[in-house]
């Protein structure tokens, strides 16, 4: 299991790109992509699944700060 916000950080780099391209990309605001990937607690759960529907996952009720590969 991976932190969320370790996950995301390091798929966004592997698609070559910033954090602004991939929050447009994801549909979500640049700030909500920010929180994201400094691992912020209070975080909606709905643009969460934006940013990792990129990605083909999804996160589930549960322990929001890590997701299954």
């Amino acid at each position: 299991m991976k932190r969320l916000a370790e996950f995301v950080k390091e798929r966004r780099k592997e698609v070559n790109l910033t954090q602004e391209e991939f929050a447009e990309r994801a549909g979500v605001a640049l700030t909500v992509l920010r929180k994201i990937e400094q691992g912020k607690s209070n975080l909606n759960m709905d643009k969460v699944n934006l940013v990792l529907g990129m990605f083909g996952h999804e996160l589930v009720p549960g322990n929001s700060k890590e997701i299954a590969e």
